[in-house]
């Protein structure tokens, strides 16, 4: 694969190589992920302890600003935005697998090694979270019929009473749809803006073709993420600190088996 010599950047008519995996690779991952976990538990669960930390304070701040209806979507959107949260993860993930010692600094000095790029899809994603916050709450305006339900009791009216289900399988249905999108255009892409100098249209797309290449392990691989991120949110967040890491270190391993070197 011919590289431009100047600049150190990918031709754009050249096309980065697309690994084929298999259904167990996930797992793999997995393994692989928790393996950087026991290596580094200081600095990776601290780090989760961050995410955990950051996501209760905007919770907080939601509720005790009388915006509760958001805080469902916004923790759906937490899904989103998951894959950038984690670029310090890939950092210490890709230390270890040179043998490096770690340093605190993961999510920055991971930014700075392609940090235009990076800031590009950066934007693109909170252009997708707030299309998405747009989009649910226009939903359930239409939608909801009754007075709006505070925080405690969300959960009780809107899920379990049956009475708008409507309303949740309109939500569902399109927050499904850009998870989705999200999914495909983010599995490797963070990973690799701050492996190789590329940009952000190349990572992305890039994902996208090894998504569609491996459909079903990339299926069984978004299923597990939202299982085990899902898991720490439903613990109030307390999970996150453990989730986080895994997921993120695992997406490393991901992205290497995915794209491999040439």
């Amino acid at each position: 694969m011919q590289q431009t010599a100047t600049a150190g950047r990918i031709d754009p008519a050249d096309v980065l190589p697309v690994g084929t995996i298999q259904l167990e690779h996930p797992w793999t991952w997995l393994r692989k992920g928790w393996d950087d976990i026991l290596a580094a538990p200081g600095f990776s669960l601290t780090y989760g302890f961050g995410i955990a930390l950051l996501s209760v304070t905007m919770t907080a701040l939601m509720i005790f600003g009388k915006m509760t209806f958001i805080v469902p979507f916004l923790i759906a959107g937490f899904f989103l935005m998951a894959p950038l949260m984690a670029i310090g993860l890939y950092q210490m993930s890709a230390h270890l697998e040179r043998g490096e010692s770690l340093e605190r600094c993961q999510a920055l000095e991971a930014f700075k090694r392609n940090h235009g790029q990076l800031g590009i899809f950066t934007g693109i994603l909170f252009v997708i979270l707030q299309a998405w916050l747009l989009t649910s709450v226009v939903l359930v305006v239409l939608l909801f019929n009754d007075p709006f339900p505070t925080f405690e009791r969300f959960v009780p009216v809107v899920f379990l009473s049956g009475e708008h289900n409507l309303v949740l399988l309109a939500v569902t249905l399109v927050g499904a749809a850009f998870a989705a999108f999200v999914f495909c255009i983010s599995a490797i892409t963070v990973p690799l803006l701050t492996d190789r100098h590329v940009d952000a249209v190349t990572a992305m797309r890039t994902s996208m073709r090894a998504v569609i290449a491996n459909a079903r392990p990339m299926a069984l691989w978004a299923a597990l993420i939202v299982f085990i991120v899902g898991a720490g949110l439903v613990t109030f967040y307390v999970g996150l600190f453990l989730a986080i890491p895994l997921v993120g270190h695992a997406s490393w391993h991901a992205y290497r088996d995915l794209v491999p070197r040439a």
